[in-house]
């Protein structure tokens, strides 16, 4: 598989981000989307392989659109330049938390972990009340030495402890976040080679996954709003 293919046209995108030169190279992003699709493909063959809640799965329904909502943005640019996927055990849905892949050109591509949303006020609930229960257990998982040389916890954050949790708790600041999530850097020459890309990103969602137990524990009874 040539990833390169991806890079190209992401990059060529970035650079004329406009619906005119987007229509006139639908062949390409065509040829692109089918080699990010195999590459998604091929990562939830390899996240079975520790994670038995990825069930088998059809990348095209993972995946994100390219196109983006500009109603309430100063970059009224119609375009999105990133290939983005989420791996979860429903699939594309934001929870349960899975793992994150966003592939984007001038090394700004990541894996991710974790809850991005801050939108959902039961979940963030249920997160806050299942840290403050089982403040060793998440402070085992944070503090394990592997976990700490690839990661930093990140999320949406609140100036002090909400009402309800102890200000004086041994996870207070994680108390404040509305979102919990990870973030893990891939550069443009890794993702070039297919090999090492795949084998990175199996090792880092690898890593992840205590995270995101942690967090779907939590969130074993949270309903996704009805529309």
């Amino acid at each position: 598989m040539d990833t390169s293919l991806i890079l190209n046209y992401l990059t060529d995108l970035s650079q004329h981000n406009d619906r005119e030169w987007y229509h006139a190279h639908k062949a390409e992003y065509k040829e692109a989307n089918i080699q990010f699709e195999a590459l998604v493909q091929e990562l939830i063959l390899r996240i079975r392989n520790f994670d038995n809640h990825i069930l088998h799965m059809e990348a095209k329904d993972l995946t994100f659109k390219l196109v983006r909502d500009t109603r309430f943005s100063h970059d009224k640019s119609p375009y999105n330049p990133a290939f983005r996927a989420h791996i979860g055990p429903k699939g594309k849905l934001p929870v349960p938390v899975g793992y994150y892949l966003m592939i984007k050109p001038g090394n700004q591509s990541f894996l991710g972990g974790g809850l991005f949303a801050d939108m959902f006020k039961n979940a963030t609930s249920m997160i806050r009340d299942s840290i403050a229960e089982k403040g060793a257990e998440w402070e085992e998982i944070i503090q394990a030495p592997e976990f700490q040389k690839m990661f930093t916890v990140r999320g949406t954050a609140l100036k002090r402890v909400p009402t309800g949790y102890d200000s004086e708790h041994p996870q207070a600041e994680f108390l404040k976040y509305k979102n919990w999530y990870l973030e893990y850097p891939i550069c443009d020459d890794i993702f070039r080679d297919e090999k090492a890309f795949l084998a990175e990103a199996s090792r880092i969602f690898q890593l992840m996954k205590p995270f995101n137990d942690f967090l779907n524990q939590a969130l074993k009874y949270f309903q996704m709003p009805s529309r």
